[in-house]
């Protein structure tokens, strides 16, 4: 008779995928995420590799991993430790050793676990465990490459093809683990590998292969079980940042009704937004895959002038190379909206990792005063309506806008409902056709409520104009040098982004309006500021917090929200240039400050601490 399988009841669980970069980590996490968001589960996860291309098999430098926490109701965060690691090697298991719980289930393939494999991880025992002080851990040792070998036997791959199926046995093993039906995960690969059917068919086979295991070996560890929850009514997608805010810009396009126009250059973690609209090409996008980022922005002001909604995104040192042409931009007056995807700095820094250390960049980093907009996505859905909203206000204000996020919201993905455009706002441009005034228009006359210039699409019969780098008449639009006329442009240029904070929505306080403390934070922080102030309101203590998304120009109600708390803490992954930031805009405003500068997310267990001593002070 079968020994009934012990079946513990969950309200959230997080998972860790770890091995080499070649052992496909990131396509196991993302299909077991989502399966489990099919299944009605919450989730959010954080894709973490390594910088280099393909360090030597085996060592620690070569780790890569998928985090994905996944739970009954709202899951803000990929969580803090896992409670389940599958660790394909040494190497995986001993850079992981700080992310798990001290009973947490690991799976490893004892055939990667021999004396070579232990000596390339750097270890000086034959116990691994022991030396790294896991003595409460539940292992699941399982010959994964031998079984996986002998399962595809009769497939004709070779040795090296066959391996390559072995991730596909630890997703069996996890799905069995937690209760989940391999329908799906059988389904993604067919999609996946649908040029390649024999390939499909191998890792099919292999995951099979590992869902029996675990059924067969069942004694040796309990399997979970999370609930789950019912939707509201809609389509569903698991969706990463990054693809929500190509969505987000050929949203923009459509409610503006211009063509959506991408100039850019690789680099990471932004390239997968040029690798998304590049397919979009039935939606009417364009894009250019620039020879540097000067020229990708180059291009970008190009189309604008031409009449298109215009994009280019980057990262932190692409943003840099942008300056000159931004300025541009800004005194042209073009609409045009800059993506930078904020990773690890300086310089090359950490290209794979993530921080938000480009605010005051995006801010100042331009020669002159050049004011633009600066918004700031919090989530991985969140970036779909900040780059709408990056759209709009470019599109309707004729100025850049920066919008920020970064590489955790980038990569990582949460359950995103498909919203209905219907509910989003129309965006109007502001057409020369708008002019009113008797006098003969040029180039540089504006409305004057708004302050915002009007666009006209070169060749247009009749309104020939200049715009460019030189400053301009602010009545004749003609090229200008009196002082007293450059005075008044750049007073006009930032008097035209102040006036936005009109059309932007008020800053929101979550959680305790009567508190003594207010958390503040912005960009992709939210979900670890916002689970660490629900788990300090568990334990009984009051405690606000606000999220900024729009930094230039602030929301309107900013300063009577921050002063109305007794204590307040800026929280940020940086060395506290928002905190900075908002003593210059707030007169007799000095926050507390928490800042991190480590290339990774928060953690959340040290932010309740923090926020607990800080009430507790």
């Amino acid at each position: 008779m079968a020994e009934e399988t012990k079946v513990t009841a969950l309200d959230d669980v997080v998972i860790r995928f770890s091995g080499d970069s070649g052992d496909g980590m990131q396509l196991t996490g993302t299909i077991f995420s989502n399966v489990s968001a099919i299944l009605g589960n919450e989730i959010s996860t954080f894709p973490d590799y390594p910088a280099e291309i393909r360090a030597p098999q085996g060592t620690l430098s070569g780790v890569s991993g998928f985090q994905v926490h996944l739970g009954a109701g709202k899951v803000f965060t990929p969580g803090d430790k896992a409670d389940v690691l599958v660790a394909m090697n040494p190497a995986a298991l001993k850079v992981n050793v700080k992310n798990i719980r001290p009973n947490a289930v690991v799976i490893i393939d004892t055939d990667c676990f021999q004396k070579a494999d232990l000596e390339k991880a750097l270890f000086e025992t034959e116990d691994p465990f022991k030396e790294l002080g896991l003595m409460g851990v539940q292992v699941v040792a399982s010959p994964i490459s031998s079984m996986v070998k002998s399962g595809l036997e009769s497939f004709g791959l070779n040795n090296k093809s066959a391996l390559r199926c072995k991730n596909m046995f630890a997703l069996g093993l996890v799905c069995w683990l937690f209760d989940r039906p391999l329908e799906q995960a059988m389904h993604m690969l067919q999609n996946k590998f649908a040029k390649k059917p024999g390939i499909a068919e191998a890792n099919i086979k292999v995951l099979n292969d590992g869902y029996n295991y675990g059924h067969n070996t069942h004694s040796t560890v309990s399997t979970y079980r999370i609930e789950s929850t019912k939707p509201a009514k809609g389509f569903y997608t698991d969706i990463n940042g990054n693809k929500a805010t190509a969505y987000g810009l050929i949203a923009a396009a459509e409610k503006s009704g211009l063509q959506l126009f991408l100039g850019s250059y690789p680099i990471t973690p932004a390239t997968d937004i040029l690798h998304e609209l590049a397919a979009r090409k039935e939606l009417g996008v364009k894009t250019v895959q620039a020879e540097d980022e000067i020229a990708g922005i180059c291009t970008a002001i190009g189309a604008s002038f031409a009449g298109s909604l215009a994009v280019t995104t980057t990262s932190g040192p692409g943003l840099a190379l942008k300056g000159e042409a931004m300025g541009l931009a800004v005194i042209a007056e073009l609409p045009l909206v800059i993506v930078n995807v904020q990773r690890g700095g300086p310089s090359t820094g950490l290209p794979t990792k993530s921080e938000q250390t480009d605010l005051m960049q995006a801010l100042y980093g331009r020669n002159g005063e050049s004011p633009l907009v600066v918004i700031a996505a919090s989530t991985p859905t969140d970036c779909f309506d900040a780059a709408f909203w990056a759209g709009k206000l470019a599109v309707e204000h004729m100025t850049p806008v920066i919008l920020l996020t970064d590489a955790f919201i980038a990569n990582g993905s949460s359950a995103w409902r498909i919203p209905e455009m219907d509910s989003y706002p129309a965006i109007k441009p502001n057409y020369v056709a708008n002019y009113k005034e008797s006098a003969p228009w040029k180039a540089y006359r504006r409305d004057k409520e708004s302050l915002v210039r009007y666009w006209v699409a070169p060749g247009t019969e009749g309104l020939a104009h200049r715009i460019g780098g030189l400053e301009k008449n602010c009545e004749t639009s003609a090229i200008c040098t009196d002082p007293e006329n450059h005075q008044k442009m750049t007073h006009i240029r930032q008097a035209k982004i102040d006036n936005i904070a009109n059309h932007i929505p008020a800053l929101e306080v979550i959680g305790d309006q009567d508190a003594e403390l207010l958390i503040v934070g912005w960009g992709g922080t939210y979900g670890h500021l916002l689970e660490a102030s629900n788990e300090v309101r568990k334990n009984g203590k009051k405690i606000a917090f606000a999220h900024f998304k729009f930094i230039s120009p602030l929301p309107k109600n900013s300063e009577a929200v921050l002063k109305s708390f007794k204590k307040v803490m800026v929280v940020e992954q940086n060395s506290g240039q928002f905190a900075n930031y908002l003593r210059g805009k707030i007169e007799n405003f000095d926050p507390c400050q928490f800042n991190r500068v480590k290339g990774q997310p928060f953690v959340v267990a040290r932010l309740v601490e923090e926020f607990t001593n800080l009430l507790e002070a």
